[in-house]
């Protein structure tokens, strides 16, 4: 690992658990779009509904979801898929590259596997707190270092 991976990691932390509160994807959004100085007041609302697998759903895993977003930001592009074809179709592969190295580093992208919850189920909601905090820590720093590893700083 990389000292910018490490480094990233624990901005993450700090995001996600260490007095700040954000959701996983909030806090993979919020630490790239930092570390990459690019300001905007829709960051993090723009990541809201997508913890807890999209609205707490169990779906792909926000640290996932954040992850997407931040590449898009980054490398993403303003104009239409047929007017920027060159810059959307490297912006897919770096999101298709991010996902399967986490699916692949993690055992699944879907928060109900990774937590072992069901989320859309109130009683198993009460005992989400303290799953995020022992298991979705690491999906967070997993999910900042994989970025870093992409080596989007030269993008």
């Amino acid at each position: 690992m990389t000292d910018l991976a490490a480094s990233l990691g624990e901005t993450a932390l700090k995001y996600f658990r260490n007095g700040y509160g954000y959701s996983c994807a909030q806090t993979v959004l919020l630490t790239m779009a930092g570390h990459w100085k690019i300001k905007n007041e829709l960051i993090p609302r723009v990541a809201s509904c997508f913890g807890g697998g999209m609205g707490m759903c169990g779906s792909v895993c926000g640290a996932v979801s954040g992850g997407l977003m931040a590449i898009g930001i980054k490398c993403g592009t303003d104009e239409p898929f047929d007017k920027s074809m060159e810059k959307s179709t490297r912006a897919y592969e770096l999101g298709g590259t991010f996902y399967r190295r986490f699916e692949k580093q993690n055992g699944s992208v879907m928060c109900r596997e990774l937590t072992g919850l069901d989320l859309t189920d109130a009683e198993q909601q009460k005992k989400a707190w303290d799953v995020f905090q022992k298991k979705c820590t690491g999906y967070v720093k997993n999910a900042v270092e994989i970025l870093a590893s992409l080596n989007l700083d030269k993008v």
